[in-house]
């Protein structure tokens, strides 16, 4: 069945053949022209690709996240906290400086303590660093984190 279909097709696809023979010379030749014609053209390309590729390599490479662990106690708030009197009184803080900082540890701001106290937003600032100053921290988390830690707030 086959070999009756070839022997009645035999012209129809010997030209075909013939054809895509043809094609693919044509083919060939265009695209050996183009590569005559614009060789420097298609090297820069290649080049150029060839080190963006490398560069986006590097990159992911030279700039990879590093995983950084931070271990920091939780001090969890329980309806049995006592405060710490002895810490208090061997740092030295007042009733102001201690309200000022619990103020703080509810996460308010300079302004929004001065409104709550009643008192300007500059005392604010004095008790503020007269605070840090006690304490010895820099920040209002390292206070709030070291009160914590002492036991002086919840």
């Amino acid at each position: 069945m086959l070999r009756d279909f070839f022997s009645r097709n035999r012209a129809l696809i010997l030209y075909g053949v013939i054809l895509a023979l043809l094609v693919f010379l044509l083919k060939w030749l265009q695209l050996k022209f183009v590569i005559i014609d614009h060789a420097f053209e298609i090297y820069a390309g290649s080049l150029a690709l060839l080190f963006t590729l490398f560069g986006i390599w590097l990159a992911r490479r030279l700039t990879k996240p590093r995983t950084v662990i931070v271990e920091k106690a939780i001090y969890i708030k329980d309806a049995g906290f006592i405060c710490n009197r002895q810490a208090i009184e061997k740092m030295g803080l007042s009733e102001r400086e201690l309200e000022v900082l619990q103020l703080m540890a509810e996460g308010l701001s300079n302004q929004e303590i001065a409104g709550r106290l009643f008192i300007s937003l500059n005392t604010i600032k004095t008790h503020s660093s007269r605070l840090f100053e006690k304490m010895d921290v820099k920040r209002r988390t390292q206070a709030v984190e070291k009160a914590r830690r002492l036991c002086i707030i919840p």
